[in-house]
């Protein structure tokens, strides 16, 4: 046995301190420290991030298809965007939703399953109000849906789905359409509380209206065709074919956009332009050869020459802007 050697007092003062009950303490063996790790079961990870991120890009697609569709239709500005996405429970998700909102179910076809988008009611009456030829410059009063607001409602969702529908037509083969509309959110269940879903919630602004939709997607509504969002983008890029394109030209094609023909412009301080009276000569600094130019929206596209058909003015398209003719 190998250790100190006590002294013989040493020894001693035990004994001593043994007889009187004080032996000395031992201190504690330092225990290891466990390690801990905090698991928050309210955030599934069931979804990969590339599969979070190709999703997102089509909701972003969407975006920007149903503004320009929905904007020719109703005739108002209507602007979307993506503002966050989160994986969460059925049950987290479903309460994440604004109380005031309407949820529309939708069948995923050919894979037989459902999601749910909702919307904010500000913005259901507001498209509403104009679909039936009003105004919503005064705001957007809450109010009870009557029969003519709910058909006009489902027909508004189903220009929603139709957006969508275009976009994962082209991404995964996905063909979706509406089947019930719920005004009461919590009663609009559709999977278990504990399944792992997918929420994304948009802004819509609408005139001065701005209301909030919410696309929520189970995995179980996805899980057959989720590899299909997992595809890398610069995978899929070489495959664009002329069936892309015609899908492309298909959602925009019947857009309706202000064409104008545009003689010439110049640039005046406001107090010139206040300035100019009846008989005043505008040099407008173009030759009077160089025809007109045919504007889309903002956008110069074409050269042309002013005349008449009939008895109303028209313009003869002479070639492109920027070289050409057609």
């Amino acid at each position: 046995m190998s250790g100190p050697v006590l002294s013989p007092d040493a020894i001693a003062a035990l004994v001593d301190a043994a007889r009187e009950g004080r032996l000395p303490e031992e201190k504690a063996a330092p225990q290891r420290r466990r390690r801990m790790r905090a698991v928050d079961f309210t955030r599934p990870t069931k979804f990969t991030s590339e599969q979070e991120r190709r999703l997102h890009r089509t909701l972003d697609a969407f975006c920007r298809s149903a503004s320009t569709r929905l904007s020719a239709e109703l005739r108002v500005p209507l602007e979307m965007e993506v503002l966050t996405s989160t994986q969460l429970t059925w049950a987290n998700a479903h309460t994440a939703v604004p109380s005031n909102s309407t949820a529309a179910i939708f069948n995923v076809e050919p894979i037989g399953t459902r999601m749910l988008l909702s919307t904010e009611s500000s913005l259901l009456l507001g498209a509403i109000e104009l679909l039936l030829g009003g105004s919503i410059d005064g705001g957007v009063k809450e109010r009870r849906m009557t029969d003519i607001d709910q058909a006009l409602g489902r027909h508004f969702l189903e220009r929603l789905l139709a957006q969508l529908t275009l976009i994962w037509t082209d991404v995964a083969g996905l063909d979706l359409s509406l089947e019930t509309v719920d005004q009461h959110m919590e009663t609009a269940q559709m999977v278990s509380v504990s399944e792992p879903t997918l929420s994304f919630m948009m802004e819509a602004r609408l005139g001065g209206v701005s209301a909030t939709l919410a696309l929520l997607i189970p995995w179980s509504a996805i899980a057959p065709v989720a590899d299909q969002f997992a595809a890398r983008d610069d995978a899929r890029a070489g495959a664009r074919s002329d069936e892309d394109v015609t899908s492309v030209r298909r959602a925009v094609g019947d857009v309706e956009m202000n064409v104008r023909a545009e003689v010439a412009a110049v640039s005046m301080s406001i107090e010139s332009v206040l300035a100019l009276k009846e008989g005043d000569l505008l040099r407008l600094n173009s030759p009077a050869s160089s025809g007109i130019t045919l504007f889309a929206d903002k956008v110069p596209i074409h050269l042309g020459r002013p005349g008449r058909s009939g008895s109303r003015r028209a313009v003869q398209v002479t070639g492109h802007v920027g070289g050409g003719s057609k």
